[in-house]
């Protein structure tokens, strides 16, 4: 009976939710690959320094100080380059070819920002978006330089 009980215990400890555990079920969009100077993802509440590998997520933003640069691959092959003094938000990422799902939407505050598209800009550029303060951009090519200044 009381291997039955520990049994028990052990399945109900493995099935059950953990309350210190991160309920971390967001899917990795990307990671970072390039950092120089001051360089940070804000995701929520928190400010994490951008190091390489730094896994990101939808939602993620990602900000550059006044001596800083970053690059960040994202799970399609997108390359996005960020230079100094800028802020762009992650907002959508979807990617599941098999099903024909896919869309990539960013926002871009301030600062500089290269794009290099990855297979979603390739098979559905139609899907590739890059809002700034002032216009949307569709994306059609396979890659662009963007500059957002402050007002």
């Amino acid at each position: 009976m009381k291997k039955y009980f520990l049994f028990f215990v052990l399945i109900c400890l493995l099935v059950l939710p953990c309350k210190e555990c991160p309920a971390d079920s967001e899917p990795v969009i990307g990671s970072v690959r390039t950092v120089s100077g001051q360089a940070y993802v804000l995701r929520g509440e928190l400010r994490l320094k951008a190091d390489i590998s730094l896994q990101l997520k939808e939602g993620d933003v990602m900000t550059t100080g006044s001596p800083g640069s970053m690059g960040v691959i994202l799970r399609d092959d997108t390359v996005l380059s960020l230079g100094p003094d800028s802020r762009l938000e992650l907002n959508q990422f979807t990617f599941v070819p098999a099903k024909g799902e896919m869309s990539l939407f960013t926002r871009m505050l301030k600062g500089t920002a290269t794009y290099l598209s990855g297979t979603i800009g390739k098979l559905a550029p139609e899907k590739v978006k890059m809002e700034t303060p002032q216009t949307t951009i569709g994306i059609r090519g396979t890659r662009f330089l963007i500059r957002v200044s402050p007002p």
